[in-house]
C-alpha cells in the first residue's frame, strides 16, 4: 500500500510537517492523511529520535502511545508508529512512522530524548523482537522472565499458543530499579484500588524509616493477549465487544475508541444521533467511575462514612446506565457505524430526572468531604507530580490535569457528540499537583458530566437513525481512535486486513500512560501515603496481592499484604516497618 505524497492542500498537521521539512531536510520519506486530520509521516529511521523530540518539545506534542506492526507481508518491513498529540497549535493526532529492516531488527530509541517512549519501546522489544538501541530501560515489560527465546507473540509468524514454558525458578528474579541520590536501586509491589479485576501488580517501596526514597513496580502478570485474539479469531466488527472487556469500569470508552479506528480508516459516516448517544453514555460511564474513585479516596484517608455514601450515590449512576443501555456495565452498545440502541422519549425524561438527583446528592457529599479537616490534611501536598516530570512522561486524565496541564481529548481533539458542544467547555485543571488537586478535578468533572448529559439531551439531541451499515471495508487502511475515558485518554490503533479481520489492533488504556511517572509521585512521602497516592491515580489495572518494603539503610526487605497497606493508610497505626 503506497503512501500518498505530500499535498499543498490545507490539512490538520500541515504546519508541523512543514516545520520538520525545514528543520530536517530530506528526513521525511512520505506523508498521508487519514480523513485530513490524522497525518502519518514516514521518516528516516536514524533521524526519528530528533524529529520526535522536535515535535514533542518544540511543537507542543505529547506522546500517548507508540504502535508496533509487522508489515513484512505489506511492505517487507516492521513499522513503528509514534503517536503524537499536537495540542498547542494546529491541533491534530500525528503518527511518525519508522520502518525497521526485518534482517537488522534494530531502531534508534527515542526514550533518551523523550522519556514517554520508554514503555512502548520496551513492549515492542517483547512482542516483536525489535531492538531499541540506547533505550533507557531494557528490561522486559510484558513477557515473563522465563518466556522462551526467539518467540514473539505479535509477529505474523505461525505460533503454537498452547505452548507454555516451564518456570525457570520459584523465586522472582526480575530486577527492580531504584534511585537514591547518585546510586541506582530497585522496586516495590503496590496495588490497584479496584474491585473489578484479577491481575496482580508487584510494587517495591524503598524507604528510609517511614519515608519513601524511591519505588518501582511490575505489571502484566496476567497478560490476556486480547490484541492477538482480535487479529486471529474475530472479525473486525466483533472486536467492539472484546474491546469493551479491556476494562471493567471504562469498557464503553474502549469500545468507542476501537469503533472510531474502523470508521475513520474506512471513511464511514456515523449518524449524528449515534454520535450524541455515544457521548451521553461516555459521560454516564465517567459519572460512576469518578464517584467510585471519590469513595475510595475517602476510604484511603480513613473517612469510611464518606466511602459508604459515595458508593450509595454511585448506585444511581449505575441505575442510569442500566436504564439507557439495558446493563449496569458492559453495555454491548457499539457497532461499526453507530449504536444498536436508541434513547427513547421516556428514557430522555428519566435521564434528566436522574441528573438533577445526582447533582443534588453529590453536592451534599462533596461539601461534607471538603469540610472534613482530616481529608485535606491527608491529601494536600501528598503525591506531588512535578509539572516537569509530567511534561517528560505524557501522563493523562485527572492525574496530569491536577498538575495544571489542560489535556482533555474531549475538548482538544473533539470527537463524537463532543464536536458539537466543544465551544462551551474547556479542560478542568488544578495547579496543586497533589492528591487534593486530582480529587478536586474529579469533583468538578462529576458536575461537568451531569451538565454535558443535560446539554446533549435537552435541546440538542437530533432526530434520525442511529446506525449506518452501508459501507465496504477496504484492506490495509489504518487510523487512530481516541476517547477521554474517566482516567484519561484511551488510544486505539487498528488496520483491517484482507480477510475481514484486524491485521493489527493496539489498545492503549489510560493508566498505561501514567505508570512511568508514578514513581516520582511516591518519592518523599510516607508509607501510609502510598495507597492514597495510587488511589489518586485511579489506575485501571487489577488488584495487587503484595507490597514489598525495602529499608535502604538496614538493607532489609519485608512483604505485607494489600489489606495491611490499606489499613495503615486509613488509620496510620501499626506501621509495617514495626512488623
Amino acid at each position: 500500500m503506497a503512501l500518498e505524497t505530500f499535498s499543498s492542500k490545507a490539512r490538520s498537521g500541515e504546519t508541523h510537517i512543514e516545520a520538520v521539512q525545514e528543520r530536517f531536510p530530506g528526513a521525511i520519506k512520505s506523508v498521508e492523511w487519514v480523513q485530513d486530520y490524522q497525518p502519518v509521516v514516514t521518516v528516516d529511521r536514524d533521524r526519528a529520535p530528533e524529529i520526535i523530540e522536535f515535535l514533542y518539545y518544540d511543537r507542543g506534542g505529547w506522546m500517548p502511545v507508540m504502535v508496533g506492526n509487522d508489515e513484512r507481508s505489506l511492505r517487507d518491513c516492521y513499522a513503528l508508529y509514534y503517536v503524537l498529540s499536537m495540542e498547542e497549535t494546529d491541533t491534530c493526532v500525528m503518527q511518525v512512522r519508522v520502518e525497521v529492516d526485518p534482517k537488522d531488527l534494530t531502531f534508534k530509541s527515542v526514550s533518551p530524548r523523550v522519556p514517554a517512549a520508554v514503555w512502548p519501546e520496551r513492549e515492542v522489544q517483547d512482542m516483536f523482537g525489535l531492538k531499541a538501541e540506547g533505550i533507557i530501560d531494557n528490561r522486559n515489560l510484558v513477557l515473563p522472565d522465563d518466556w522462551p527465546q526467539g518467540l514473539y507473540p505479535l509477529r505474523k509468524d505461525t505460533m503454537d499458543y498452547r505452548y507454555r514454558p516451564e518456570p525457570t525458578t520459584d523465586v522472582e528474579n526480575y530486577q527492580f530499579l531504584k534511585e537514591t541520590g547518585d546510586r541506582e536501586t530497585t522496586t516495590i509491589p503496590m496495588g490497584p484500588m479496584h474491585i473489578t479485576s484479577d491481575e496482580p501488580g508487584h510494587f517495591r517501596l524503598y524507604v528510609d524509616g517511614e519515608t519513601i526514597v524511591d519505588a518501582d513496580y511490575r505489571m502484566f502478570f496476567i497478560h490476556r493477549g486480547m490484541e492477538k485474539v482480535a487479529e486471529s479469531r474475530l472479525n473486525y466488527d466483533q472486536v467492539p465487544f472484546l474491546a469493551e472487556r479491556v476494562c471493567g469500569i471504562c469498557g464503553f470508552a474502549h469500545s468507542t475508541a476501537y469503533a472510531e479506528t474502523i470508521e475513520r480508516s474506512q471513511g464511514i459516516e456515523v449518524p449524528l444521533r449515534a454520535e450524541y448517544i455515544r457521548a451521553i453514555i461516555l459521560e454516564t460511564e465517567r459519572l460512576h467511575s469518578h464517584l467510585l474513585n471519590l469513595g475510595l479516596v475517602c476510604h484511603y484517608s480513613g473517612f469510611d462514612t464518606g466511602f459508604q455514601h459515595f458508593f450509595r450515590v454511585r448506585e444511581k449512576s449505575m441505575d442510569l446506565a442500566e436504564m439507557l443501555t439495558g446493563a449496569r456495565k458492559t453495555y454491548g452498545l457499539n457497532l461499526i457505524g453507530g449504536v444498536r440502541r436508541d434513547i427513547l422519549a421516556k428514557q430522555k425524561l428519566e435521564t434528566l430526572r436522574y441528573c438533577e438527583t445526582l447533582r443534588h446528592e453529590v453536592k451534599q457529599l462533596v461539601d461534607e468531604l471538603l469540610s472534613t479537616p482530616n481529608f485535606e490534611k491527608r491529601a494536600a501536598g501528598v503525591g506531588i507530580l512535578d509539572p516537569k516530570v509530567a511534561r517528560d512522561y505524557s501522563p493523562v486524565g485527572p492525574y496530569v490535569r491536577g498538575s495544571g496541564f489542560a489535556r482533555d481529548a474531549r475538548w482538544v481533539h473533539p470527537y463524537e457528540g463532543y464536536k458539537y458542544i466543544a465551544h462551551n467547555h474547556k479542560p478542568i485543571t488544578q495547579d496543586s499537583c497533589d492528591v487534593l488537586g486530582r480529587t478536586l478535578v474529579r469533583v468538578a468533572e462529576v458536575f461537568d458530566s451531569i451538565d454535558i448529559i443535560e446539554e446533549l439531551l435537552s435541546a440538542n439531541l437530533p432526530e434520525g437513525p442511529v446506525l449506518n451499515d452501508k459501507f465496504e471495508i477496504k484492506a490495509n487502511k489504518q487510523a487512530m481512535g481516541w476517547v477521554e475515558a474517566p482516567r484519561g485518554e484511551d488510544m486505539h490503533w487498528s488496520m483491517v486486513g484482507d480477510n475481514q479481520k484486524c491485521y493489527r489492533w493496539r489498545a492503549k488504556a489510560s493508566t498505561y500512560s501514567n505508570w512511568a511517572s508514578l514513581r516520582y509521585a511516591f518519592r518523599g512521602n510516607t508509607i501510609s501515603d502510598a495507597a492514597l497516592i495510587v488511589g489518586s491515580l485511579d489506575p485501571c489495572y487489577s488488584c495487587t496481592e503484595r507490597v514489598t518494603i525495602v529499608d535502604v539503610k538496614k538493607n532489609k526487605a519485608q512483604t505485607i499484604t494489600k489489606a495491611q497497606l490499606e489499613d495503615y493508610c486509613a488509620t496510620r497505626k501499626h506501621s509495617p516497618i514495626d512488623l
